[in-house]
């Protein structure tokens, strides 16, 4: 390789520093998610040594890589010629060169290609190097104002009404906060389903076009930004979304049992349940159940103790 390709440097400011050799290995290089000065330097030094640098899409990485007056050799690599490109880059490994692999944005392999290549890797005794960077997923939650002691990355929802509302379902109880991503035009519904499925009251958050010139982030209950979003036009940029977890837990049936009772005590029992379901993320008809039950073994004399009267 001769001319510009041959060089392995990068470019700060007006410097330019030459990039130590790297040893065979794979390395999973965190970009941007946006703004192109979070890059580190430890990435600009490991694309720079790279022999290739694999790209989800070569004309994005290209932008970035120009930034920096990175001039490598690059190949494409994305869920669309997995198939075809995986094992070349394997051979690439396997006879002794270094291949870094990027996404478009963000860490590779979350809601992104790598999963497989790296397993191929893994298996033929392939050295794996994370080189850790910018994540929107933990930029959100950072952000959010919700707990991060646990949290759940749980990608982008499935697209139909059904399924989303199913997956929804099963990520209920997770005692996390629950993470996602999704595209600008189905932010509204997917706000809607999730209203329905985890309760209106809990705590969220909704990042958009992070580290950008547009940053945006939006917190309240599930129900606000529902509503907001159901009124507002279609948002631009990338959308991250932040669950909180939910406030009711298995181990307080009493607490919850009280709180029945006392919206039982100002309105009708299938509203009462509606509203303890949007207030602790139950589910509508277990807690219309548990009500009915109250009422039937006469607990519901104790409501005006502990409700509002």
């Amino acid at each position: 390789m001769t001319g510009e390709l041959a060089k392995r440097s990068y470019v700060v400011g007006q410097t330019e520093i030459s990039a130590r050799p790297l040893e065979p290995a794979l390395y999973l290089v965190a970009t941007p998610i946006g703004n192109l000065a979070d890059i580190t330097l430890r990435a600009l030094e490991t694309l720079a040594a790279a022999d290739i640098v694999a790209c989800e899409d070569t004309r994005v990485s290209h932008v970035l890589l120009d930034r920096y007056g990175i001039r490598r050799r690059t190949s494409a690599y994305h869920e669309h010629n997995a198939g075809e490109a995986g094992p070349k880059l394997i051979a690439a490994l396997l006879a002794g060169q270094s291949v870094a692999l990027i996404s478009d944005a963000g860490t590779p392999l979350i809601s992104d290609p790598g999963y497989r290549l790296v397993g191929e890797a893994l298996d033929q005794g392939i050295r794996v190097v994370p080189i850790p960077g910018p994540s929107a997923a933990l930029a959100g939650l950072t952000a959010s104002g919700l707990p991060s002691d646990a949290f759940l990355f749980a990608g982008f929802l499935p697209v139909k009404t059904g399924q989303r509302l199913a997956r929804l379902e099963a990520l209920k109880a997770v005692p996390a906060t629950l993470i996602f991503f999704e595209s600008p035009r189905r932010l509204a519904d997917t706000l809607s389903a999730m209203v329905e499925a985890l309760g209106g009251a809990r705590k969220a958050a909704i990042g958009r076009e992070l580290t950008k010139t547009f940053e945006e982030m939006r917190t309240g209950t599930l129900q606000s930004l529902a509503d907001h979003y159901a009124a507002a036009d279609t948002p631009r940029g990338e959308i991250v979304i932040c669950v909180g977890p939910s406030e009711a837990t298995a181990d307080e049936p009493e607490d919850i049992d009280r709180l029945l009772l006392s919206l039982a005590a100002e309105m009708p029992a299938s509203k009462a349940a509606a509203e303890a379901a949007k207030m602790t993320g139950g589910q509508k008809q277990a807690l219309y159940r548990r009500l009915l039950e109250l009422k039937d073994t006469g607990k519901d004399g104790d409501t005006g103790k502990d409700g509002d009267g």
